[in-house]
């Protein structure tokens, strides 16, 4: 991970975050903000499996603009270093929160600057800041 005295262009968006965002849960005005101020989203592939569950669960109509404006990122190797790093750095995380992680470590490697790590999970964000994402 290269380090960058600029703000970062890019943010590594999870699932709490966008779906927040997506269902108008308490405080998704900032989160919509923050999310509006970097002009490239990713995310893992995963991202949409998790958004279409909560709209199940929730009994609403799938809403593919939700997603829509965040690049997937499908990676084209194994992410166990990156899953290795992120475990030898915080501890436990949730297989998902974990995949996250890695996939935004995946993306970290083949980028110039820095990015941004967005998540309303207080774990996550603390394994992220620790990993020298910007939070």
């Amino acid at each position: 991970m290269v380090a960058s005295l600029s703000l970062p262009l890019l943010a590594y968006v999870d699932a709490s975050a966008a779906v927040a965002v997506a269902l108008e849960e308490p405080g998704w005005e900032q989160t919509a903000r923050r999310l509006t101020s970097f002009p490239v989203l990713l995310s893992a592939n995963l991202l949409e499996a998790e958004v279409r569950s909560v709209y199940a669960r929730e009994r609403l109509q799938y809403d593919p603009s939700i997603v829509s404006s965040i690049g997937l990122v499908h990676p084209h190797r194994s992410l166990g270093p990156e899953l290795a790093k992120a475990l030898e750095i915080g501890g436990y995380l949730k297989g998902s929160d974990l995949w996250h992680m890695a996939t935004a470590l995946y993306v970290d490697e083949t980028i110039v600057g820095s990015m941004a790590f967005i998540t309303l999970d207080n774990k996550q964000r603390a394994v992220a800041a620790n990993l020298g994402f910007a939070t």
